[in-house]
């Protein structure tokens, strides 16, 4: 065999020659791969007869006879099923850092491509307008042709809705892989030659294991479909900040010659813009229990210092102050030490059920308690926060307005799913209380949505008992109280004592989220009075405890009837 005649036909056939010796890098042309050698042998025709030696012996530097070759296999286009929080940003922010990368993101609801395709994009995220609108039309496109964007691609993101299920077997912990399972046989059915199939949604270990038996049952002449993990670790508010410059990639593939070539295929993608010591490559079940328990141990985190937000409640002490002093032990850190009413979002409840129903499914009772514990508690700071608004207005909120600050989980986000607001919400609508909503960011029809749910209200409860005002001062004009469920920054810019003169006396504030911690004293001159988490305010104020119990509920509890707007 001799080497190829020029530098085109070696990028045309994707060989690269290496010194004697030399384990490869990555080169900036022709994408060589690390840790893929082939040995030249004597009446080898093709590059299929070809050797592929495995990444831990080119590591070693063990020296090959020959010429050197890196088998690589290009990704010039990528195809993103799924336009939702995850697939969206990720595949904006690839286009972007990979401009000689064609990214096409799909999705099946023609609405959401259409406002990926317009001014007003459907999510919100702090720079992701700057970097969609940087590249959308030249190598960023939306598309409702899924088929056609598969056939095309030399990579398929599945990034895909994995919700809890709501009925039958595991209801309320499994996860529901029905979209992924589509997803597979739209995949199979539409694919040619080689292909890597990579899972962006957080799905339960083996669950790869799953999308390949898929494709093995459906399987034709000439197609080599690889499978993939490669979990996403953003935070919404911070995802585009998180995508450039990440903690870590967690890549996952088999432990053959061509799971691990698709592996560092994938990596020359990444390794354009993250350094090569942050991409971490395992097997795939290693990847996809990593992301569930990152969100496990993330969710923990939250429900401890929740916790200990109770008993500085009820002797005194101050949560934050707790939390600067365990958090300055380097073996702990300050990270996710915020007490608050309580953690949202579509990740870390959907996770860690997951993770507790797995434990139970492998015969791990114990482990399955230990983490379950975690949503128990959430659900208690929740309830225990709801139960002190009620007890401070005297026990009864019936036909009394409050505000409530804040519908997104989070700041930065117009995400609501498993938002505390519409716990929040929930128990004062039980309760009676006329509820006038402000969020910056979060849409008049979804909070309508979100408070209709079957496991929240009926939709007369809501169109009587709730109001969206278009701002804070609307929000809390005529209120007895105002409940901060959001940390949204301008609600720390607020008048607060034009919204004084206008509420009713006693004037309360609840602030769930301690955005208000350094007016504390102001509020007080101005005639608030401040109840908030993990700490005693009012020098009159005894130590809370609640006086009754507010029964739980659960957003996965199975739908008997449709919400609408």
């Amino acid at each position: 065999m001799t080497p190829p005649s020029s530098r085109a036909e070696t990028f045309k056939y994707g060989l690269w020659p290496a010194a004697r010796g030399v384990a490869l890098g990555t080169l900036k042309e022709g994408r060589a791969v690390r840790g893929h050698l082939a040995e030249e042998s004597a009446g080898a025709e093709s590059a299929a007869q070809r050797e592929v030696l495995s990444s831990s012996r080119a590591r070693s530097g063990r020296r090959v006879r020959g010429w050197k070759w890196t088998i690589m296999f290009e990704i010039k286009k990528i195809c993103c099923i799924g336009a939702g929080y995850v697939g969206g940003p990720t595949c904006s922010v690839i286009a972007q850092m990979c401009p000689e990368i064609r990214v096409t993101v799909v999705d099946v609801n023609e609405s959401r491509i259409n406002a990926w395709n317009s001014p007003t994009l459907p999510i919100y995220e702090p720079g992701l307008k700057e970097v969609v609108e940087s590249c959308r039309g030249k190598n960023l496109f939306f598309s409702t042709d899924i088929d056609d964007a598969i056939k095309e691609a030399d990579l398929v993101f599945i990034s895909v809705n994995t919700p809890t299920k709501t009925y039958g077997m595991g209801k309320g912990r499994a996860a529901d892989l029905k979209y992924i399972e589509a997803c597979a046989r739209r995949i199979v059915q539409n694919s040619h030659g080689y292909k890597i199939v990579t899972e962006k949604s957080t799905v339960p270990v083996r669950a790869a294991e799953s999308i390949r038996r898929i494709f093995d049952a459906n399987t034709k002449p000439s197609l080599n479909l690889q499978v993939l993990s490669n979990p996403e670790f953003l935070a919404e508010g911070t995802a585009i900040k998180d995508l450039k410059n990440p903690d870590r990639v967690l890549i996952g593939g088999d432990e053959t010659p061509e799971g691990q070539r698709a592996v560092q295929a994938l990596c020359a993608v990444y390794e354009r813009w993250v350094p090569k010591e942050k991409i971490l490559t395992t097997n795939t079940w290693s990847s996809e229990l990593s992301k569930l328990a990152a969100n496990a141990f993330l969710a923990q985190r939250i429900s401890s210092i929740n916790s200990i937000s109770a008993l500085c409640e009820a002797t005194g002490a101050d949560v934050e102050e707790v939390a600067t002093a365990i958090g300055m032990d380097q073996r702990i850190g300050n990270k996710f030490l915020k007490a608050s009413v309580g953690f949202g979002g579509s990740c870390f409840q959907k996770d860690v059920l997951n993770l507790v129903y797995l434990c139970e499914a492998l015969n791990l009772p114990e482990v399955a308690r230990y983490w379950q514990q975690v949503i128990d508690m959430n659900d208690y700071q929740r309830r225990r926060f709801a139960s002190r608004i009620i007890d401070s207005l005297f026990n009864t909120v019936t036909d009394k307005k409050i505000a409530i600050l804040g519908f997104a989980f989070k700041k930065d986000t117009g995400d609501t799913r498993e938002s505390s607001s519409i716990y929040i919400s929930k128990y004062l609508m039980d309760e009676g209380a006329h509820l006038h909503i402000y969020d910056p960011k979060v849409p008049r029809e979804q909070i309508v949505v979100d408070l209709s749910h079957p496991g929240v209200s009926a939709d007369d409860q809501v169109s009587r008992l709730v109001t969206i005002s278009k701002d804070p001062y609307e929000a809390c004009d005529g209120a007895h109280a105002v409940v901060i469920c959001t940390e949204w920054d301008m609600f720390k810019e607020l008048d607060y004592e034009r919204i004084h003169k206008k509420m009713l006396k006693p004037a309360f504030i609840f602030d769930g989220r301690r955005v208000l911690d350094g007016l504390h004293n102001e509020l007080q001159t101005i005639g608030f009075q401040i109840e908030t988490i993990g700490k005693k305010v009012s020098s009159k104020r005894i130590p809370y405890a609640p006086s009754g119990e507010i029964p739980k509920f659960s957003l996965q509890d199975p739908p008997n009837k449709k919400p609408k707007v």
